[in-house]
């Protein structure tokens, strides 16, 4: 299981692929995990917002495990699995957290509870009661999709919590991680793909980054090098990623991902469940020149 200490590097989070019918194609992501594999990465994320998480069911999460398992196993490549597990319920994210723990996640991440906006005392009891179920828990703190944005003392108790072992911080900014890192020695990830390189420079211990499914290697040797203290070699390897960053979030995660993996020939199709839809013929062709570079 992921702990404090180990918990740092690239963590990718994984596309959902889809048939045409919107059928889970294990299928591709058999083949699109193994790909990932051939990289030196520190870990995969799966049922994350990039794996299209509120349209996925249990039995299909459970489904995604087990081949990412057979896939370990024939690359005799083994690398933690962290599963979302969050939801706006807390009996909801409790058992699906217990179910995690069932499949072997070696940690789950499990986001602020979103669209019902309760009170900092209520989420702190979420996270609380998610933590007792004794699978290592990563918060994630994204308030463009949550509605609500938890106070730096609010996240330091959920962080000081037992069992609670990090944060995916995608809060828009380096404010939040400068403050907590001043209190807290639990690590940060940087969820937040563009403020990567300026995040590591600031104490953060890695990062679970969408855009990590492309140029995987570059990724990797941004960390490595903020990792051996030359940020500057390190903001001149991101500064190369950023047209990349910038053009995968330009419209809604995960449509211009997955649009990007299939025109790679990754998955075999950009298939997304409703109410998501494929992105703009504008940004294909923008994104079409930045992937032929």
């Amino acid at each position: 299981m992921l702990n404090e200490s180990n918990l740092k590097g690239i963590y990718v989070p994984v596309v959902t692929p889809f048939l045409r019918n919107e059928a889970l194609d294990v299928e591709s992501y058999r083949d699109y995990v193994g790909e990932l594999l051939a990289h030196d990465i520190h870990g995969l994320v799966i049922n994350g917002t990039t794996g299209e998480s509120p349209t996925v069911s249990c039995e299909e999460v459970e489904e995604l495990v087990q081949a990412t398992r057979d896939v370990m196993r024939e690359r005799k490549k083994q690398v933690p699995l962290i599963i979302g597990t969050g939801t706006n319920d807390t009996v909801s994210t409790v058992k699906r957290t217990e179910l995690a723990g069932k499949w072997g996640a070696d940690a789950v991440l499990v986001v602020t509870p979103y669209y019902s906006r309760p009170p900092q005392e209520g989420i702190l009891e979420h996270f609380r009661r998610v933590a007792q179920v004794g699978v290592p828990v990563i918060a994630y703190e994204v308030p463009s999709r949550t509605g609500i944005r938890l106070t730096a003392d609010a996240l330091r108790r959920i962080m000081d919590l037992n069992g609670v072992i990090g944060l995916k911080d995608c809060s828009g900014g380096v404010e939040l991680i400068t403050e907590l890192l001043r209190y807290s020695s639990k690590p940060v990830l940087c969820g937040e793909d563009i403020h990567f390189c300026e995040m590591l420079s600031r104490g953060a211990a890695g990062g679970i980054l969408a855009s990590a499914n492309i140029r995987t290697r570059d990724f990797l040797r941004v960390f490595h090098l903020a990792g051996i203290g030359d940020f500057m070699a390190a903001k001149k390897e991101f500064d190369r990623l950023v047209p990349l960053i910038r053009k995968l979030f330009q419209e809604s995660n995960p449509s211009p991902l997955k649009w990007s993996l299939a025109r790679q020939g990754v998955i075999r199709a950009d298939t997304l469940r409703s109410p998501m839809g494929p992105i703009t013929k504008e940004l294909q062709l923008e994104l079409e020149q930045i992937l032929e570079v």
